[in-house]
């Protein structure tokens, strides 16, 4: 068996066994394939797809490429994974509720690439908290406080980590077979017995229509129930941005305020539907709308604001930045967004603000690159909302002067509006 003959049989259509898939993802993680080698067969497999079984194969060979997680000891741990989109905070604002309802997590999370944010440099914009720790320590912080959310520093599907940057590089990342196995394969090596999957869907998402995303969240629940963990997914459409604000600190500022209760109504959505269900699989409820009830009775009671202070002190985190979000750096520009006319608001095309937060210094384009925490868009209007002229629709917060004017011209042909 040899790399040549794999890359020529899916360059030529035919199906990968087991063998086959478990050579190369072995090989290719030992350094004994090229990454043009491997450039060859991910872009056969863009170009030709895999069936159920290849990617299923493909998916635990990644998984098996390094650690495991043993969660045992914590009982039943449900994980959540979103496939991204722009102000999507859901994590920061979800995993402290679910916490404080009894249910241990313990999760691992991504930066930013590309138009849409990370998780992880959202958590490092809170001065002083520590991402990246020990196994042990993560055990231990989930068994002492019921939480942990760190980054995927463990040598945790390693073969993953090198097929995503080809990935990136070689225009091949929108593959179902390549997401699902991805995915799914960081989801298996972190440990959780149950998975909750947000596929989001629409122009500032990965999946641009409901049917692309259907089929990706098919395809992730049954790689799920293959590998015997209960897998439920949920379709998020993402249309316009989630919430108000765009960019890292602007967004944890914003979960804080979920947290007290001041939630956007999209959001809340999205924190109830995929709550009540990872609180059913933790089997605490299989009544979905009471499950909903409990989420949002601790939310006002101030038990999931505390969890998450309690999350933030415990790794190291500075909590007078929550309990006071005005002590967040600002940015030196905060320029206003208006619009010459008036109507309703049709679009907010969400990949143009994704990137235009990019722009501003709050994405990256590689791996490598910095990025500015504080910049980013506050959303004044979202969409179905009336503007009138000279209306503020959004303000840019921006650490460069010709970039904030910039973004503010940008800005004004993002907004789409009907004639009301």
């Amino acid at each position: 068996m040899n790399i040549k003959e794999i890359i020529a049989k899916k360059r030529d259509k035919h199906v990968l066994n087991t063998e086959e898939i478990n050579f190369f993802i072995n090989e290719y993680t030992n350094n004994n394939i090229t990454d043009y080698q491997a450039a060859a067969l991910i872009m056969a497999i863009y170009l030709n797809g895999m069936n159920k079984e290849e990617t299923l194969d493909l998916t635990l060979a990644m998984a098996n490429s390094g650690d495991i997680l043993d969660l045992t000891s914590l009982g039943i741990v449900v994980d959540k994974h979103s496939t991204g989109g722009v102000g999507d905070k859901i994590t920061l604002i979800l995993m402290p509720i679910i916490a404080s309802l009894g249910v241990p997590v313990a999760k691992m999370s991504g930066r930013g690439l590309g138009y849409t944010g990370g998780t992880i440099d959202k958590l490092e914009s809170i001065p002083g908290y520590k991402i990246n720790i020990s196994e042990k320590e993560f055990m231990q912080n989930v068994k002492k406080i019921g939480i942990s959310l760190i980054g995927q520093t463990m040598n945790l599907a390693p073969a993953d980590k090198k097929i995503y940057a080809l990935r990136d590089a070689t225009s091949t990342t929108e593959s179902i077979p390549l997401i699902a196995s991805s995915i799914m394969s960081k989801k298996i090596a972190a440990g959780a017995n149950k998975i909750v999957l947000d596929v989001t869907y629409g122009s500032g998402a990965f999946m641009k229509t409901k049917e692309k995303a259907k089929e990706l969240a098919d395809e992730m629940t049954e790689i799920g129930r293959l590998a015997g963990r209960e897998t439920v997914a949920m379709l998020t459409p993402m249309e316009e941005p989630l919430g108000k604000n765009i960019g890292n600190t602007l967004e944890v500022i914003e979960a804080v305020e979920a947290l007290k209760g001041n939630m956007q109504d999209d959001v809340k959505e999205v924190v109830l539907e995929l709550g009540s269900n990872m609180l059913k699989l933790a089997g605490k409820g299989n009544d979905l709308e009471e499950n909903k009830r409990k989420i949002l009775e601790n939310i006002q009671n101030g038990k999931a604001l505390e969890k998450f202070k309690e999350l933030v002190k415990n790794q190291g985190g500075d909590i007078s930045y929550i309990e006071d979000t005005n002590r967040f750096e600002k940015t030196k520009y905060i320029l206003p967004v208006t619009l010459e006319k008036e109507g309703r608001v049709k679009e907010i095309k969400a990949e143009e603000i994704g990137k235009l937060s990019v722009f501003l210094g709050g994405g990256r384009i590689k791996k490598e690159d910095k990025i500015d925490k504080a910049v980013g868009i506050t959303l004044n209007k979202k969409i179905g909302e009336k503007v009138e002229k000279e209306d503020i629709v959004a303000y840019i917060h921006a650490n460069d002067e010709e970039k904030a004017k910039e973004a503010v011209r940008r800005l004004k042909n993002i907004y789409v509006l009907n004639k009301d």
